[in-house]
């Protein structure tokens, strides 16, 4: 069984123990293997190569195949946008939904089970000629299953997780190793969140030396699992330390990802800081404060996918522009229609999201009375926990014309609603990067948001939309109020509309920073080793 674990919530034991690490990634190989790598590495790392850098991207989810969250959207969109400066090929496990997506896979090799980890097969796949090749891991046993990539269709974890994600994580160590019938060796490999954060310890525990960068979506999600399937899963005997997996009596997933990657980037530059600290470090503060004093922890803000833009979605009902409001209010009709709300020239606010603590939802509930007595009105899209899923139904059946509820998610209707609405409410308590803010400043919709992670970082307060300090309803409805104060404002609204909708980059301009950060990791790579390499001159 894995858990998550919620920020501020842990106490942290390892803020001393952490200042003076370090963990040292690389182990020492034979010479003619060095020889072969130092050349290797000297082909593909100048600045001014025509050859493409081969990155191998390792992930849970892949929007369009599978998706449970945010992880699903930046899998598909970041290797894509990638594209042009680099093979970037993706590595997913081949789940029911994934082997049923009618896209034809080819079987081009197989992997010997290893310690208790099943054999499995890899797959190849491309959805379309312009896309990423996708490396499916063929493991009926493990992955051909009802429900999310995660827990059942009742909502419970598999109790076989740590198996399911290892045998995913030594799949991409192995065909990080190099694998002669892919036809295709990874120059660098990028993890993501505590599924494939075992990736970069089974390199390093195999002695690879190509490097890997492994990226935290979520601290929250750590992936822990009882120590005895140590030996199940193929650790070396060492791991159980507090200086490798061991947190708290569990092994960490995630932690071994922190602890064995060349790097470690999370999704916004402000949550890069914030898991530094204990309010937000999951109990893994200390050592993250050592990764970034280091400078091996860094930020790099999510963009959003092209498909956003309001002029040319065709999910919308109809398209528009900046300043083109009478044609967004078309969609707005037809969010009213939807949810049975009255025709109304009121304000209209949305929530998007999944219906959980982390999101405020019910700092949202608290505060929806103050939204209606104003004269706006509530949309509401998402699932999740039920206590929250049950108030939000409750809340709709007591304000029946300003409040309309769906506890579903329906694409087409989601970007309605971003298209539609006035105010986009994310009260979140944290948000390592968050995206649906970034849909609705693309949309007009101005996201109203609690000063945290990814939020701050997108939001500019009073220009692109509402941010407020404190997780509490006294502070939120400070940002409310002066929301309803500019909306009574026509020119100031439109103004800060057209703010918001040139705000969020779209994929293809925000990936720069992950390129020089491969770049600069290859660079390091080939440094080391043509040290390690020079013959040793004895007087």
């Amino acid at each position: 069984m894995l858990h998550a674990v919620s920020p501020s919530r842990v106490p942290s034991r390892y803020d001393a123990f952490y200042e003076p690490l370090y963990e040292p990634l690389y182990e020492p190989l034979r010479k003619q293997e060095r020889k072969k790598r130092s050349v290797e590495l000297c082909q593909i790392n100048r600045a001014d190569t025509a050859k493409k850098t081969n990155i191998l991207f390792a992930t849970s989810e892949y929007a369009g195949l599978v998706k449970a969250g945010g992880l699903g959207d930046v899998s598909a969109a970041l290797p894509n946008a990638l594209l042009a400066k680099h093979d970037v090929r993706i590595l997913i496990p081949g789940y029911r939904q994934v082997m049923e997506s009618g896209h034809h896979i080819t079987i081009i090799d197989s992997i010997d089970a290893y310690a208790e980890l099943p054999a499995c097969k890899i797959g190849r796949m491309q959805i379309n000629n312009q896309g990423p090749i996708i490396y499916v891991v063929i493991c009926p046993e493990l992955y051909e299953r009802d429900g999310t990539p995660y827990c059942d269709n009742m909502g419970k974890d598999w109790l076989d997780n740590s198996v399911r994600f290892a045998r995913l994580s030594l799949a991409a160590a192995e065909i990080a190793k190099g694998r002669t019938a892919l036809k295709w060796n990874p120059d660098l490999v990028h993890a993501n969140d505590w599924p494939t954060a075992l990736t970069p310890a089974y390199m390093a525990w195999q002695g690879q030396t190509i490097p890997s960068v492994f990226t935290i979506h979520n601290l929250a999600h750590q992936g822990l699992c009882e120590p005895h399937v140590s030996a199940a899963l193929g650790f070396p005997e060492n791991v159980f330390t507090i200086d490798r997996m061991e947190f708290y009596g569990k092994l960490s997933f995630l932690k071994a990802g922190i602890i064995y990657a060349n790097h470690i980037t999370t999704v916004s530059e402000t949550y890069a800081r914030e898991i530094t600290t204990p309010a937000f470090g999951c109990g893994l503060e200390g050592l993250l404060k050592g990764k970034f004093e280091q400078g091996l922890l860094s930020g790099i803000i999510n963009g959003i996918d092209e498909s956003w833009e309001p002029k040319s979605d065709p999910h919308l009902i109809e398209s528009f522009g900046a300043h083109e409001w009478e044609r967004k209010k078309i969609n707005t009709q037809y969010v009213e229609q939807v949810f049975n709300l009255p025709h109304s020239t009121d304000p209209l606010f949305a929530v998007v999201s999944r219906l959980a603590h982390q999101k405020g939802v019910d700092l949202t509930i608290n505060i929806a009375d103050s939204i209606i007595n104003s004269g706006g009105r509530l949309v509401v899209m998402g699932c999740g926990e039920s206590e929250l899923e049950e108030r939000m139904i409750q809340l709709a059946k007591k304000h029946p014309r300003q409040v309309g509820v769906d506890i579903c998610f329906n694409e087409t209707t989601a970007r309605c609603i971003f298209a539609g609405s006035d105010f986009l409410l994310m009260p979140s308590r944290f948000e390592p990067c968050g995206l649906s803010q970034l849909y609705a400043q693309r949309c007009g919709s101005l996201p109203i948001a609690r000063h945290t992670g990814g939020l701050a970082d997108t939001i500019e307060d009073g220009v692109s939309g509402f941010l407020f300090q404190d997780a509490n309803v006294e502070s939120y409805r400070g940002a409310l109020d002066r929301a309803l104060q500019v909306f009574k404002r026509p020119h100031l609204l439109s103004a800060m509309r057209c703010r918001a909708m040139a705000a969020p980059l779209y994929w293809r301009q925000s990936v720069q920073p992950y390129t020089d950060l491969y770049h600069h990791l290859l660079r390091m790579v080939e440094r080391q080793w043509n040290a390690i390499s020079q013959p040793v001159i004895v007087k």
